[in-house]
């Protein structure tokens, strides 16, 4: 399709990580982008090397999504600003360590505004323009962990990325004959800042690194998906046969292993 026919690809959590690795990786085919995220830095440096590198155009808009009215206020600039989105990933994010109830409730309040509540109204405002064009691709960015159990000190992480993938395939199949796809993402341990960001690098460091993916190779795999109209994509073969061998254990042992590898990790960390 011609790019008028696709329009702008909005990423969020632009400024670093698989958020970046998404930006570079639909610049290197043609999109026109919106960029967004908290540090504006950081997001200018990115649109500068992909102008310059590609010849697109992109527009940066700084965004907290952690502020309730962030996503209204987004899709308000970008209309304004005669922007058509054709392709949103959702890919804002981050974890909150600690038992549930050693972090205020605003902490957790506001991990649920990031990762469930603000990736959903952007599907929900966007939807419309995508449909409209007969042309849409939404990739929300979920994880592995939304496929195993819960575990003890990420609390809700994995209900989050869980939510995620159960909204992705119901919006596949409510407009994916409309032409518009939607794929939620699932990699495990991908090399980013997420690590850093949670205070688990040295602990994440000890892994074997065949259990690691880099990030260009989870965003390019994630668009691959989303083109083949998976709703579901989990990066690695390792990694989805973990997901078909916890589909199979009995949820007691499936449980009980998780909980015994939550406590290795908690006595890890700093």
């Amino acid at each position: 399709m011609t790019k008028p026919q696709r329009g702008h690809a909005l990423v969020t959590g632009a400024s670093g990580g698989i958020g970046a690795a998404f930006a570079r990786a639909l610049a290197a085919r043609g999109n026109d982008l919106v960029l967004t995220a908290r540090r504006r830095e950081r997001l200018d440096e990115l649109a500068t090397e992909l102008r310059q590198a590609h010849g697109i155009a992109v527009v940066v808009i700084v965004s907290d999504l952690a502020d309730p009215s962030a996503a209204t206020t987004l899709h308000a600039e970008i209309d304004l600003r005669g922007i058509v989105i054709g392709t949103l990933v959702n890919n804002a994010g981050y974890g909150v360590t600690g038992y549930f109830l050693a972090q205020p409730w605003q902490v957790q309040a506001d991990f649920i505004q990031v990762l469930m509540t603000a990736p959903t109204e952007l599907c929900h405002r966007l939807l419309p323009g995508m449909r409209e064009l007969g042309y849409g691709r939404i990739i929300n960015v979920a994880s592995m962990a939304g496929h195993v159990p819960g575990s003890a000190g990420q609390t809700l992480y994995a209900g989050a990325k869980s939510y995620l993938i159960k909204f992705s395939q119901a919006l596949m199949l409510e407009y994916g004959h409309a032409g518009v796809h939607t794929c939620a993402l699932c990699p495990v341990f991908t090399y980013s800042e997420f690590h850093d960001v949670t205070g688990a690098r040295a602990m994440m460091s000890k892994l074997p690194k065949w259990m690691w993916m880099d990030a260009e190779t989870v965003a390019r795999q994630g668009l691959d998906a989303v083109e083949r109209g998976d709703a579901v994509y989990i990066t690695g073969r390792v990694n989805r046969a973990i997901k078909t061998l916890f589909k199979l254990m009995p949820d007691r042992l499936a449980l009980t292993l998780i909980d015994r590898k939550s406590r290795q990790f908690r006595k890890s960390m700093p």
